[in-house]
């Protein structure tokens, strides 16, 4: 059993802090693992989970969209 599915299963809150997908969010136990099996959330709600604003988060997406259509049609950045 991975460790977020232990936390998932036991309702436990992750407090290891140096997990590169620790984040500091109680309504996900602290893993943006479990944060994203939620479901389709909106800018808010995932800027609400990373500390950030919706704009900030809509910036990443664009940008995030952007690299994907380049890769796609061979332009890799």
């Amino acid at each position: 059993m991975k460790c977020f599915e232990a936390h998932e299963k036991y309702k436990k809150q992750c407090k290891k802090i140096q997990c590169r997908y620790w984040i500091n969010c109680s309504t996900s136990m602290n893993c943006t693992l479990l944060a994203s099996k939620t479901g389709p959330m909106t800018l808010q709600e995932i800027g609400d989970i990373f500390g950030v604003t919706r704009m900030r988060i809509c910036q990443l997406e664009k940008r995030i969209l952007q690299k994907m259509e380049n890769i796609i049609s061979g332009r890799i950045d």
